[in-house]
C-alpha cells in the first residue's frame, strides 16, 4: 500500500457531489516548499493535490474553505497529461481516508481550540477536528 500525507492550505472552497448514490467531497490542497538552490538563491515550489473524500458525514464540508490549513492522508494516484506548452506533466490526486482541520486559516482565524497534538513537522499548528473514513469500494476518483 502506498500512503500520501500532506499538510497544506485549501486553494478554494470544497465541492460536495453525489456520485452513484454516495457523497464525495472534492478539494485541492497546496503545499509550498521553500529552499535555496545551488547558488544560494531562495526558491519555492508549490505542489497541488486534488483530493476526493468519500463520506456520509458531509457536515465537515462547511469547514473545508479556501485558505483553511488541513492535514490529509490517503492513497495517491498520478494522471499524466500534456500541458499547453506540450510538456509532459501529471496531476496528483488522493483518495482521502483521513482529514484533520488544523487550528487556523491563512487569514489567522482561530477556531477556539488549543488542544490536540503538535504535528510532527514542528509547526505548532493544532488540529481542531479529525474525521476518518470507513473503507469504500474501489470506485474511480470523481474529478
Amino acid at each position: 500500500m502506498i500512503k500520501l500525507q500532506i499538510i497544506g492550505n485549501l486553494g478554494k472552497d470544497c465541492i460536495v457531489k453525489e456520485v452513484n448514490g454516495k457523497n464525495v467531497i472534492n478539494f485541492s490542497v497546496a503545499h509550498t516548499e521553500r529552499y535555496k538552490d545551488g547558488q544560494g538563491n531562495q526558491k519555492e515550489r508549490t505542489t497541488w493535490v486534488e483530493c476526493a473524500y468519500w463520506t456520509d458525514r458531509t457536515a465537515v464540508a462547511q469547514y473545508l474553505t479556501k485558505g483553511r490549513t488541513v492535514y490529509a492522508e490517503g492513497t495517491p494516484e498520478a494522471d499524466p497529461y500534456m500541458n499547453k506548452e506540450g510538456v509532459a506533466a501529471a496531476t496528483l490526486r488522493m483518495r482521502v481516508q483521513n482529514v484533520q482541520l488544523l487550528g487556523t486559516t491563512n487569514a489567522g482565524e482561530n477556531n477556539g481550540s488549543n488542544q490536540g497534538m503538535v504535528n510532527n513537522m514542528g509547526s505548532g499548528v493544532q488540529p481542531v477536528a479529525k474525521i476518518e473514513m470507513a473503507s469504500e469500494s474501489d470506485e474511480s476518483l470523481p474529478f
